[in-house]
């Protein structure tokens, strides 16, 4: 089975927002997922957790995810 990629992501250091194209019977729509990586035991692992040091990473990349979203003319659901 194929793994679904994003239709783009924005990264900023360890913060990644992924923008996703969703389909459903009334059309389609954007959503966004927003992460973190980071190196623990000299593996990569990702969370949904972020430290205060990271929100404005966090907000550069979803205010850029979001202007990805409106100027492409979908909106999500």
């Amino acid at each position: 089975m194929e793994r679904k990629q994003p239709e783009i992501s924005f990264k900023a250091g360890s913060i990644t927002a992924a923008v996703w194209i969703n389909n459903s019977g009334k059309g389609d729509y954007y959503t966004v997922s927003l992460k973190r990586d980071y190196k623990e035991n000299d593996q990569w692992k990702t969370t949904n957790s972020l430290r205060v040091n990271d929100l404005p990473k966090a907000k550069m990349v979803l205010e850029k995810a979001y202007e990805f979203t409106v100027m492409n003319k979908k909106m999500s659901a």
